[in-house]
């Protein structure tokens, strides 16, 4: 089915569908459905090739929780604005703090899952004042970005419209091979109508260069003068409490590259290592990465 557009990724189920103004622009979230102010922030930031839908499994466990969740579509992804511009570390935390500010909150706990977790590091780098605690599930630090494992699909990712014509090509399909290929090889975790809806979203164009931008940016900033910068805030050490979730059989990320970020953490660091898991946690065993969560989320928050 191609042709999908923004109102086929505005999926019912129990949550609620916003739009709000931050940073210049207009994002889109998903909000647990007894999202109230007087409870504290979960804000959920998801990975390349997916959008909001990557957290329907916690969304609702948090928001029975007693949580005021809300689950982002990044700039450029799903039903958020797709500017030409503003894939930059420095412009992501601005957008992920201004999302927060829009909310009305001061603070949040942000949690991110692969380059959503990559956007929480860059928030944590750039507005530290922002983040209550922090997650990151199947992400690295920054610094300790695990080159040789993810090399050449990240080197592919580099040519100019080469991977944004894959990505549209047949359908989408290549969108659906990605996230299969990234679960712990043997499992069976995403189903045909899940697979649909990540096709349909990232089809939604210009997402596939948008998506892509986030990491032709992060190479580039390898050898630029802001990278040097970035990398230079991401040194200082992060004061709130971090959780770390790693799945066992995860092939893109080493548990090495997991640890690394307790050389950037200065409080507390829980690491949660789930047996027969790839790089998809917070799919592949949803119940085991939302107790992990909420069990931390009671002794942080």
């Amino acid at each position: 089915m191609a042709g999908a557009g923004v109102r086929d990724i505005l999926i019912e189920g129990p949550w609620e569908h916003r739009d709000l103004a931050a940073n210049g622009i207009r994002f889109h979230l998903a909000v647990g459905r007894s999202y109230r102010p007087d409870r504290p922030l979960v804000l959920l930031l998801h990975g390349f090739a997916e959008f909001w839908w990557a957290w329907r499994h916690q969304l609702a466990a948090l928001d029975e929780a007693g949580y005021a969740v809300a689950a982002m579509d990044l700039r450029g992804y799903g039903a958020s604005d797709k500017t030409p511009r503003g894939y930059d570390p420095r412009t992501t935390a601005a957008d992920i703090a201004g999302v927060i500010r829009s909310l009305g909150r001061r603070q949040a706990v942000v949690v991110g899952h692969d380059w959503g977790g990559m956007a929480m590091w860059a928030t944590a780098a750039y507005a530290p004042e922002q983040i209550r605690a922090a997650g990151v599930v199947a992400a690295p630090h920054p610094l300790a970005f695990p080159w040789r494992a993810g090399l050449s699909e990240l080197g592919f990712f580099q040519l100019p419209l080469f991977p944004e014509r894959r990505i549209m090509a047949e359908d989408g399909a290549y969108v659906e091979r990605l996230l299969r290929d990234r679960g712990a090889a043997g499992t069976q975790w995403l189903s045909a109508e899940d697979a649909r809806h990540y096709r349909d979203a990232l089809m939604l164009w210009p997402s596939p260069h948008c998506a892509l931008e986030y990491q032709r940016n992060f190479v580039r900033d390898q050898v630029r003068s802001a990278g040097r910068g970035y990398r230079n805030a991401l040194r200082r050490p992060l004061t709130a409490p971090l959780l770390s979730i790693h799945g066992q059989r995860d092939r893109l990320l080493p548990v090495s590259s997991v640890t690394a970020a307790e050389r950037y953490v200065a409080g507390r660091h829980d690491l949660v290592s789930l047996p027969g898991v790839g790089h998809q946690p917070n799919e592949e065993a949803p119940q085991a990465c939302t107790a992990a969560l909420i069990g931390w989320l009671a002794t942080v928050v």
